[in-house]
Protein backbone atom coordinates (compact mmCIF):
# COMPACT_ATOMS: atom_id res chain seq x y z
CA UNK A 1 0.00 0.00 0.00
CA UNK A 2 1.72 3.34 -1.13
CA UNK A 3 1.10 6.54 0.97
CA UNK A 4 0.13 10.17 0.09
CA UNK A 5 -0.24 13.13 2.16
CA UNK A 6 -2.05 15.40 1.17
CA UNK A 7 -2.77 19.33 2.83
CA UNK A 8 -5.71 21.17 2.87
CA UNK A 9 -8.04 18.52 3.65
CA UNK A 10 -10.88 20.05 5.53
CA UNK A 11 -13.16 20.44 2.62
CA UNK A 12 -13.26 20.76 -1.02
CA UNK A 13 -10.06 19.29 -3.09
CA UNK A 14 -8.33 18.06 -0.36
CA UNK A 15 -11.36 16.05 1.37
CA UNK A 16 -12.19 14.62 -1.71
CA UNK A 17 -8.86 13.92 -3.01
CA UNK A 18 -8.52 11.97 0.35
CA UNK A 19 -11.26 9.89 -0.10
CA UNK A 20 -10.62 9.55 -3.63
CA UNK A 21 -7.01 8.23 -3.17
CA UNK A 22 -8.36 6.11 -0.29
CA UNK A 23 -10.53 4.26 -2.46
CA UNK A 24 -7.56 3.77 -4.99
CA UNK A 25 -5.63 2.02 -2.46
CA UNK A 26 -3.86 4.14 -0.70
CA UNK A 27 -3.31 5.04 2.86
CA UNK A 28 -4.09 8.93 3.27
CA UNK A 29 -2.30 11.35 5.29
CA UNK A 30 -4.52 14.05 5.59
CA UNK A 31 -3.82 18.00 6.97
CA UNK A 32 -5.91 20.54 8.79
CA UNK A 33 -6.01 23.70 10.18
CA UNK A 34 -8.54 23.42 12.75
CA UNK A 35 -9.06 20.82 15.18
CA UNK A 36 -12.70 20.30 14.78
CA UNK A 37 -11.68 18.99 10.97
CA UNK A 38 -8.83 17.09 12.33
CA UNK A 39 -11.18 15.16 14.67
CA UNK A 40 -13.68 14.64 11.74
CA UNK A 41 -10.56 13.29 9.10
CA UNK A 42 -10.04 10.90 12.42
CA UNK A 43 -13.40 9.74 12.89
CA UNK A 44 -13.35 8.85 9.03
CA UNK A 45 -10.46 6.77 9.64
CA UNK A 46 -7.55 8.62 8.48
CA UNK A 47 -4.38 9.64 9.62
CA UNK A 48 -4.67 13.24 10.48
CA UNK A 49 -1.96 15.82 11.09
CA UNK A 50 -2.52 19.58 12.22
CA UNK A 51 -0.57 22.02 9.64
CA UNK A 52 -0.69 25.50 9.77
CA UNK A 53 1.57 26.41 6.48
CA UNK A 54 2.17 29.75 7.49
CA UNK A 55 3.36 28.88 10.91
CA UNK A 56 7.48 27.46 10.86
CA UNK A 57 7.17 25.39 13.50
CA UNK A 58 3.60 24.01 12.30
CA UNK A 59 5.21 23.01 9.20
CA UNK A 60 8.52 20.96 10.68
CA UNK A 61 5.97 19.55 13.35
CA UNK A 62 4.10 18.26 10.54
CA UNK A 63 6.72 16.99 8.66
CA UNK A 64 8.20 15.13 11.40
CA UNK A 65 4.94 13.45 12.54
CA UNK A 66 4.42 12.73 8.42
CA UNK A 67 7.42 10.75 8.35
CA UNK A 68 7.33 8.96 11.99
CA UNK A 69 4.34 6.88 10.39
CA UNK A 70 6.85 5.56 7.52
CA UNK A 71 7.69 5.02 4.11
CA UNK A 72 5.62 8.33 2.31
CA UNK A 73 5.58 8.00 -1.58
CA UNK A 74 3.90 11.10 -2.57
CA UNK A 75 2.64 14.71 -1.17
CA UNK A 76 -0.25 16.35 -2.79
CA UNK A 77 0.36 20.62 -1.90
CA UNK A 78 -2.89 21.48 -2.11
CA UNK A 79 -3.99 23.86 0.67
CA UNK A 80 -4.10 27.45 0.08
CA UNK A 81 -6.82 30.32 0.53
CA UNK A 82 -7.31 33.76 -1.56
CA UNK A 83 -7.63 37.22 -0.75
CA UNK A 84 -10.49 38.93 -3.24
CA UNK A 85 -9.63 42.74 -3.73
CA UNK A 86 -8.16 45.01 -6.36
CA UNK A 87 -4.57 44.74 -6.59
CA UNK A 88 -4.02 48.24 -5.38
CA UNK A 89 -6.00 47.69 -2.62
CA UNK A 90 -3.73 44.58 -0.91
CA UNK A 91 -1.49 46.13 1.91
CA UNK A 92 1.86 44.57 2.23
CA UNK A 93 0.72 42.50 5.27
CA UNK A 94 -1.69 40.90 2.54
CA UNK A 95 0.60 40.00 0.08
CA UNK A 96 3.05 38.52 3.10
CA UNK A 97 0.33 36.05 4.84
CA UNK A 98 -0.86 34.83 1.54
CA UNK A 99 2.57 34.18 0.29
CA UNK A 100 3.69 32.27 3.51
CA UNK A 101 0.92 29.56 3.33
CA UNK A 102 0.44 29.93 -0.10
CA UNK A 103 4.46 29.32 -1.41
CA UNK A 104 6.64 29.67 1.66
CA UNK A 105 4.84 26.82 3.46
CA UNK A 106 3.88 25.20 0.49
CA UNK A 107 8.02 24.79 -0.35
CA UNK A 108 9.06 24.65 3.43
CA UNK A 109 7.16 21.54 3.58
CA UNK A 110 8.27 19.96 0.26
CA UNK A 111 11.74 20.55 1.41
CA UNK A 112 11.57 18.80 4.27
CA UNK A 113 10.05 15.58 2.22
CA UNK A 114 12.63 15.69 -0.36
CA UNK A 115 15.62 13.72 1.66
CA UNK A 116 13.14 11.34 2.22
CA UNK A 117 11.51 10.86 -1.49
CA UNK A 118 15.38 10.95 -2.77
CA UNK A 119 16.18 8.12 -0.44
CA UNK A 120 12.53 6.24 -1.41
CA UNK A 121 11.52 7.72 -4.72
CA UNK A 122 8.85 10.14 -4.40
CA UNK A 123 6.07 12.51 -6.31
CA UNK A 124 5.24 16.08 -5.68
CA UNK A 125 1.84 17.06 -7.01
CA UNK A 126 1.25 20.63 -6.74
CA UNK A 127 -2.60 22.45 -7.13
CA UNK A 128 -1.63 25.27 -8.74
CA UNK A 129 -4.60 27.07 -10.75
CA UNK A 130 -5.70 28.77 -14.08
CA UNK A 131 -4.58 31.23 -12.07
CA UNK A 132 -1.44 30.20 -12.17
CA UNK A 133 -1.72 30.98 -16.27
CA UNK A 134 -3.87 33.94 -16.77
CA UNK A 135 -4.47 37.09 -14.34
CA UNK A 136 -8.26 38.27 -13.97
CA UNK A 137 -9.56 40.96 -11.93
CA UNK A 138 -10.12 41.31 -8.06
CA UNK A 139 -7.83 38.31 -7.78
CA UNK A 140 -4.27 39.56 -7.83
CA UNK A 141 -2.98 37.81 -4.61
CA UNK A 142 -3.72 34.76 -5.18
CA UNK A 143 -2.64 34.88 -9.29
CA UNK A 144 0.13 36.19 -7.37
CA UNK A 145 1.28 33.62 -5.19
CA UNK A 146 0.21 30.81 -8.21
CA UNK A 147 2.23 32.21 -11.26
CA UNK A 148 5.27 32.10 -8.19
CA UNK A 149 4.24 28.31 -7.56
CA UNK A 150 4.00 27.42 -11.19
CA UNK A 151 7.29 29.10 -11.56
CA UNK A 152 9.00 27.35 -8.78
CA UNK A 153 7.69 23.67 -9.62
CA UNK A 154 9.10 24.46 -12.80
CA UNK A 155 12.15 25.18 -11.72
CA UNK A 156 12.01 22.03 -9.12
CA UNK A 157 10.98 19.58 -12.01
CA UNK A 158 14.30 19.83 -14.01
CA UNK A 159 16.62 20.54 -11.10
CA UNK A 160 15.32 17.37 -10.00
CA UNK A 161 14.99 15.28 -13.36
CA UNK A 162 18.38 13.50 -12.01
CA UNK A 163 16.88 12.48 -8.56
CA UNK A 164 13.66 9.32 -8.26
CA UNK A 165 11.18 12.75 -7.17
CA UNK A 166 8.90 13.92 -9.83
CA UNK A 167 6.71 17.14 -9.92
CA UNK A 168 3.50 17.42 -11.27
CA UNK A 169 1.08 20.62 -11.56
CA UNK A 170 -2.36 20.18 -11.72
CA UNK A 171 -4.06 23.42 -12.63
CA UNK A 172 -8.23 23.20 -11.65
CA UNK A 173 -10.40 25.80 -13.19
CA UNK A 174 -13.71 26.82 -11.52
CA UNK A 175 -14.82 23.82 -9.23
CA UNK A 176 -17.26 23.78 -6.89
CA UNK A 177 -15.05 24.55 -3.59
CA UNK A 178 -15.69 26.55 -0.54
CA UNK A 179 -12.74 28.47 -1.41
CA UNK A 180 -14.95 31.93 -1.97
CA UNK A 181 -17.01 31.93 1.36
CA UNK A 182 -13.46 30.87 3.34
CA UNK A 183 -11.77 34.19 1.74
CA UNK A 184 -14.04 35.93 3.12
CA UNK A 185 -11.89 36.76 7.19
CA UNK A 186 -9.46 37.82 4.89
CA UNK A 187 -10.89 40.52 2.53
CA UNK A 188 -12.69 41.33 5.95
CA UNK A 189 -9.35 41.70 7.72
CA UNK A 190 -6.97 43.00 5.12
CA UNK A 191 -9.32 45.04 2.12
CA UNK A 192 -10.80 48.68 3.22
CA UNK A 193 -12.90 48.36 0.14
CA UNK A 194 -15.09 51.58 0.76
CA UNK A 195 -12.33 53.88 0.89
CA UNK A 196 -10.76 52.21 -2.46
CA UNK A 197 -10.98 54.80 -5.49
CA UNK A 198 -13.02 51.65 -6.65
CA UNK A 199 -15.74 51.31 -3.82
CA UNK A 200 -18.18 51.50 -6.42
CA UNK A 201 -16.81 48.49 -8.49
CA UNK A 202 -16.49 46.78 -5.48
CA UNK A 203 -20.29 47.50 -4.54
CA UNK A 204 -21.55 46.43 -7.88
CA UNK A 205 -19.45 43.26 -8.84
CA UNK A 206 -17.69 41.79 -6.24
CA UNK A 207 -19.39 42.61 -2.88
CA UNK A 208 -22.55 40.53 -4.36
CA UNK A 209 -20.34 38.02 -5.47
CA UNK A 210 -18.65 37.33 -2.05
CA UNK A 211 -21.63 37.30 -0.17
CA UNK A 212 -23.57 35.27 -2.49
CA UNK A 213 -25.24 32.98 0.21
CA UNK A 214 -26.66 31.13 -2.69
CA UNK A 215 -23.20 30.19 -4.03
CA UNK A 216 -23.95 30.74 -7.83
CA UNK A 217 -22.01 28.60 -10.23
CA UNK A 218 -19.61 29.59 -12.13
CA UNK A 219 -19.77 28.90 -15.97
CA UNK A 220 -17.66 25.60 -16.81
CA UNK A 221 -17.57 24.63 -12.98
CA UNK A 222 -16.90 21.58 -12.41
CA UNK A 223 -16.99 19.13 -8.62
CA UNK A 224 -13.79 18.44 -6.78
CA UNK A 225 -13.97 14.87 -7.97
CA UNK A 226 -12.81 16.81 -11.12
CA UNK A 227 -9.60 17.47 -9.80
CA UNK A 228 -8.99 14.05 -7.59
CA UNK A 229 -9.37 12.23 -10.49
CA UNK A 230 -6.31 14.56 -12.22
CA UNK A 231 -4.47 13.42 -9.19
CA UNK A 232 -4.79 10.13 -9.43
CA UNK A 233 -3.44 10.16 -12.82
CA UNK A 234 -0.39 12.12 -11.37
CA UNK A 235 0.59 9.57 -8.69
CA UNK A 236 -0.27 6.59 -10.50
CA UNK A 237 0.92 7.30 -13.85
CA UNK A 238 4.70 5.32 -14.95
CA UNK A 239 5.63 8.76 -16.52
CA UNK A 240 3.21 11.57 -15.31
CA UNK A 241 2.91 15.02 -17.48
CA UNK A 242 4.65 18.28 -16.44
CA UNK A 243 1.17 19.74 -16.60
CA UNK A 244 -2.54 18.80 -16.04
CA UNK A 245 -5.58 20.68 -16.65
CA UNK A 246 -9.20 20.67 -15.22
CA UNK A 247 -12.24 21.94 -16.57
CA UNK A 248 -12.31 23.95 -19.91
CA UNK A 249 -11.14 27.40 -18.96
CA UNK A 250 -7.85 25.92 -17.99
CA UNK A 251 -7.59 23.91 -21.28
CA UNK A 252 -8.68 27.37 -23.36
CA UNK A 253 -5.96 29.51 -20.55
CA UNK A 254 -3.26 27.04 -21.17
CA UNK A 255 -3.83 27.13 -25.41
CA UNK A 256 -4.30 30.94 -25.73
CA UNK A 257 -0.80 31.48 -23.82
CA UNK A 258 0.89 30.00 -26.35
CA UNK A 259 -1.05 31.28 -29.38
CA UNK A 260 -2.52 34.85 -28.54
CA UNK A 261 -0.99 38.21 -27.84
CA UNK A 262 -0.84 39.79 -24.54
CA UNK A 263 -3.40 42.32 -25.36
CA UNK A 264 -6.02 39.37 -26.56
CA UNK A 265 -5.21 38.29 -23.10
CA UNK A 266 -6.28 40.86 -21.62
CA UNK A 267 -9.22 41.35 -23.29
CA UNK A 268 -10.02 37.85 -22.12
CA UNK A 269 -9.83 38.73 -18.66
CA UNK A 270 -11.50 42.20 -18.52
CA UNK A 271 -14.59 40.28 -19.63
CA UNK A 272 -14.18 37.36 -17.55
Amino acid sequence: MKTVLITGCSSGIGLDAAHHMRGRGWRVIATCRREEDLEARRAEGFDAIHLELGDDDSVARAAEAALALGRIDALVNNAAFAIPGAAEDLPRGALRSIFEANLFGTHDLTRRMLPHFRQHGGRVVNISSVLGLVGIPWRGAYVATKFALEGLTDVLRVEMSDTPVKFVLIEPGPIGTKIRQNSIPHFERWIDWQSSARADQYRNTLIKRLYDAAGRKDRFQLPPSAVSARIAQALESANPRPRYYVTTPSYISGIGRRLFSTRALDWFARRN
